[in-house]
């Protein structure tokens, strides 16, 4: 293997890494607010969110077909806890929609 590549690739790794640790390694003795805790537990969720939504609309050429894939996966989200059951759920249910309109 070239050792360019090598190269790149830890490089490439420290650079994922560090920012990373940086945080983890400073933050760790400081006890946040139990405010700002609360609401940094919400923060994956907005982001979560934030993907997700655009690509409902973009997802095809029918706008429909994101919004009724969407409300599936929505549907099965509020009666399954496993994710792997909703997107499943999801695709099957997607797959038929499709097949018939």
């Amino acid at each position: 293997m070239n050792s360019q590549i090598v190269w790149m690739i830890i490089g490439m790794g420290l650079a994922t890494y560090i920012p990373r640790m940086i945080p983890l390694v400073i933050l760790q003795k400081l006890q946040l607010p139990v405010f700002l805790q609360n609401i940094l537990q919400n923060v994956p969720y907005a982001i979560l969110g934030a993907l997700i939504f655009p690509s409902v609309f973009f997802i095809h050429e029918d706008i429909w077909f994101g919004v009724v894939g969407a409300a599936i996966a929505f549907t099965f989200a509020s009666f399954f806890s496993n994710v792997v059951v909703v997107v499943i759920g999801s695709i099957f249910a997607l797959s038929v929609v499709s097949f018939y309109f």
